[in-house]
């Protein structure tokens, strides 16, 4: 069977971060259906074609202009660190983004080039992302935004944010997950040798004194949590396998992943049913039970929040792809 591949544009500007734009053709690029078919086309674009600078001691060639966004199902915009901050709303690219997103296009931003969506309207009443260290001058600059500085990216559909440059991995392996399923974006990831979801946000990357005194981590309690995701846990039980009183283990899990308890279960929950949807025939219920909703319903109403779709849905899309 032919699939039909998506077409990414990557939209290059003077200072573009080289990681950023690699990261964008290295995921997208190398992404395959089970069969090992090329699932994405990526192809590079700019105010004008031609030697556009990086932030790097080098240029980058880009062979297409803006005429490339009209035959794009998806456009990104890496981080400019000379452009993005200072006048993100010169030149062209504001309304050529503009006009993608009109046609119908997911357009989608790494780091600080959530600014030039939000110059060209896109984030206007949406929730958004950018660094933790741009957030606030994100908001600033911009106060119909709602900014979150606390995730590590923000999908608000068709139009979607992330945080720092590490994030951009994060998102790209989001967009393939949302296209094509949990199991053809683990694979990815697992070539890649990368998680193919981080737990938590961009709060966990923020500089805190840290008493040199603290030893304890939540992380032996999360890791026995994923062993036991298919029955009921309390925040007191956590609590207790790390040696925490509630208060202080809810505070350092916040501290350590950037979510509550509560969040990060849920997440890892969705997942487990993503995986059991995609690679077994048990039925929905079963499903629930192994991934701890309990419920068919339960999980329905999770699942909806998570992918947009129910589990049969979901099934049916990604089933055997």
């Amino acid at each position: 069977m032919i699939v039909e591949r998506h077409r990414v544009a990557v939209l290059v500007r003077d200072g573009v971060l080289p990681l950023e734009l690699g990261l964008v053709h290295q995921l997208f690029g190398q992404a395959r259906s089970p069969a090992g078919a090329p699932l994405y086309e990526v192809v590079s674009c700019a105010v004008r074609p031609g030697q556009v600078d990086t932030d790097a001691d080098f240029a980058v060639t880009v062979a297409h202009g803006l005429d490339a966004l009209a035959t794009a199902g998806t456009v990104i915009v890496p981080a400019s660190h000379t452009l993005d901050e200072t006048r993100p709303g010169d030149g062209p690219v504001p309304a050529a983004l503009a006009e993608a997103a009109r046609r119908g296009a997911r357009i989608a931003s790494i780091c600080t080039g959530a600014f030039v969506l939000a110059a060209a309207g896109l984030l206007d009443g949406r929730r958004a992302t950018t660094h933790w260290l741009s957030c606030d001058r994100l908001a600033a600059m911009f106060p119909a935004v709602r900014v979150d500085a606390a995730v590590l990216y923000a999908d608000e559909g068709d139009v979607l944010t992330s945080a720092g440059e590490a994030a951009g991995i994060d998102l790209c392996l989001h967009l393939i997950r949302r296209d094509h399923g949990a199991a053809v974006a683990g694979d990815l990831a697992r070539r890649t040798v990368v998680p193919p979801h981080r737990d938590g946000g961009q709060a966990q990357y923020i500089a805190r004194p840290v008493p040199e005194t603290r030893t304890a981590s939540t992380g032996p309690a999360r890791a026995w949590a994923l062993q036991h995701l298919d029955r009921p846990l309390t925040l007191a039980e956590l609590a207790a396998r790390a040696s925490m009183s509630v208060r202080t283990f809810t505070r350092r899990f916040r501290q350590e992943t950037g979510v509550s308890p509560q969040a990060w279960l849920t997440a890892q929950r969705v997942e487990r049913a993503r995986r059991l949807l995609e690679e077994t025939d048990l039925p929905v219920d079963r499903i629930a039970g192994r991934a701890g909703f309990g419920t068919a319903a339960s999980l329905r109403q999770h699942l909806q929040e998570a992918a947009g779709v129910s589990p049969t849905a979901y099934r049916a899309t990604f089933r055997g792809r």
